[in-house]
Order: C-alpha cells, then structure tokens, then sequence
C-alpha cells in the first residue's frame, strides 16, 4: 500500500548539503515504532509533485500529510519553523528543477490536513555535490522529530533515538504553525 491515513514525507536530496534534511529526518523515524497508520516516505527531490498529485486518488484516503523540507524563512540555520500551504507565497515552494510544489498543496489542503515542517538551512549546493548536513542542520534533526510525534499525537516521551537517548529536551515543545522555534 503506498499511502495510509497519516504520510510523513521527507523532501530533499542528500546529495546537496543541507538540501538533505528532509531524507535524514526519515531515516531517524523510521527507526521508531510508529502506528500502523503512519507512512514514512523518503520522497526524495522531484517525487513530492507526483506524490502530492497522487493523494488526491489514493485507495486509502489520506488524512493528514507531514511535510519535512528545508525552508528559507530568514531564521538562524537550524532554526525549525511549522508551516500550512497558505503561508507559501506563489512560487515561494519549488525543488531544483524549478516546479512549484506550493500548486499541488494548494489542491490538496482542502481535502488534506497539510503541516510543513521547514528547518532553515545554512548551506545548500546546485552545481557541486555535498554529501553531509551542516552541524546546525544536523542538530535541528531530534527537534523536528519530536515535532512529527507531537503532530501525529505520538508520546514522544517513550521515543528513544538509536544513541539510546531520549529525543526531547525538558521544556522544549513544538511551536504553533508559522511560529519558528530555535534549537
């Protein structure tokens, strides 16, 4: 089954710095024992505007989409902010090959809850490849976990990462969408 109730979708391209968020998110849920109505999608560069189309129809309906991308909304790199699709200008939401993914988004949020969770970046390349995060991105990886559980109503206090440590810090919790949230 390609899509349950609840989709997770990582968007980006390891191959190009922080660009690679999105993936490195995915790879730390699927390390989780999540619902069995949750999917955890490496959607990788050019596949979000043909997943996101494919929801429209998909055999199970999806209820709630979680998009985990970078983001350039001004902050510190690192610095992780919760977005819905009528907070992206026009054209504001593209990859690298230069599609507006904000168009699809705007078919599907009536029919879909739609959270974007964006993390800015501090380097990101187009003509060279950079395999790694950069150390502010990397650190904004826990954080945005965290936010995903929350968001799929998840009890992250019994989430534990691979490191055997737990994935929150006392105090900290997810901000309201639009809110940017530091490190």
């Amino acid at each position: 089954m390609l899509f349950r109730e609840i989709v997770i979708a990582g968007c980006g391209n390891p191959l190009y710095g922080d660009d690679g968020f999105g993936p490195a998110v995915v790879e730390e849920l699927k390390k989780l024992q999540l619902p069995d109505n949750v999917k955890v999608i490496d959607a990788g560069l050019g596949a979000p505007h043909f997943l996101f189309t494919l929801m429209e129809d998909a055999e199970v309906p999806v209820k709630k989409l979680i998009i985990i991308d970078i983001a350039d909304f001004g902050a510190k790199p690192g610095d992780v902010t919760k977005l819905r699709p009528e907070d992206l200008p026009p054209g504001a939401y593209r990859d690298v090959h230069s599609w507006d993914l904000s168009e699809p988004l705007q078919r599907l949020k009536d029919i879909i809850d739609i959270t974007i969770i964006g993390c800015q970046p501090k380097r990101v390349t187009s003509n060279e490849f950079e395999l790694g995060l950069t150390e502010e991105v990397e650190g904004a990886i826990p954080k945005t976990v965290r936010i995903v559980l929350e968001e799929i109503g998840v009890e992250y206090g019994a989430a534990i990462n691979h490191q055997g440590t737990h994935l929150w810090a006392p105090g900290e919790t997810a901000g309201k969408a639009g809110e940017t949230t530091g490190k």
